[in-house]
């Protein structure tokens, strides 16, 4: 029971990676409030139980996540944990064919939300003296995706307020980390939506060196120990849960030219 007694908070808790984390928090003991946008959260919540209480939110407005804080305080008395989990990708395309109105649309969600998580679950936490913070980043603002220049950019901010918010607060005993999902089969890869579990053959990933998708259960199982005490002395940490891909990216490139720099 890694996370006995603690209370946490899990925007996109309604599918994928958010679902999973609900799940699996929830397995080590941790009471959950279930954040979500699309309605979603009502099931996952009664899945789980007494042990959680779904919210609906929408990240990117303010007064949305105030509230969400505001009920596990009020329910549970206080904010332990917080994971900044929802986002979207938007689509892909080349740079000069995106649009305004998508750079506002995916920032307002993917790094504007986070902002708001932060800022008020830092406040939680800082009456209570202390908590830890995990924010749902991406390996495609590590090493760079094509026609992905909004959403890396997004969560490249991400990754850079994590780091900075860490130094904020690490002698208020509360730890800020990421966690960079690379391909995971969820719902921003349409075949998910008909298929519970990558194909065993049809979908092979060469550009990642352990050569297949990953799965929402292996983000799940990273947050949960970057939340945990288990990381009690890590913060600032973007962690990469990609198969790979960000460490082997310079490399694949360089062997598919026939060519290997050391």
């Amino acid at each position: 029971m890694r996370l006995a007694n603690k209370i946490v908070v899990i925007t996109g808790a309604g599918s994928g990676m958010g679902k999973a984390m609900a799940q699996r928090f929830s397995q080590e003991g941790a009471k959950v409030v279930c954040a979500d946008i699309s309605g979603k959260q009502e099931d996952v919540a009664a899945a789980i139980g007494a042990a959680a209480v779904p919210v609906h939110c929408d990240v990117a407005k303010e007064a949305d996540v105030q509230a969400m804080i505001a009920l596990a305080e009020d329910r549970f008395g206080r904010l332990d944990i917080l994971v900044n989990n929802a986002g979207f990708g938007g689509g892909m395309a080349p740079l000069h064919e995106q649009t305004t109105e998508k750079w506002d649309h995916i920032h307002a969600v993917n790094i504007r939300g986070v902002f708001f998580g932060m800022k008020y679950g830092i406040i939680s936490m800082l009456k209570s003296g202390g908590g830890a913070i995990v924010n749902i980043g991406s390996a495609s603002a590590v090493v760079g995706w094509k026609a992905h220049s909004i959403y890396g950019a997004a969560k490249a901010g991400v990754h850079s307020m994590t780091r900075a918010a860490a130094l904020d607060y690490a002698q208020n005993n509360i730890r800020v980390n990421a966690v960079a999902p690379g391909t995971i089969w969820t719902g921003l890869v349409k075949q998910s939506e008909t298929m519970a579990e990558p194909p065993k053959d049809g979908f092979r990933l060469p550009g990642i060196p352990m050569d297949r998708w990953g799965l929402a259960s292996e983000i799940a199982n990273a947050a949960l120990f970057l939340a945990s005490d288990e990381a009690s002395y890590i913060t600032g940490v973007t962690l990469p849960v990609d198969g790979g891909y960000c460490i082997g990216f310079s490399g694949m490139a360089a062997e598919n030219t026939g060519k290997f720099e050391a």
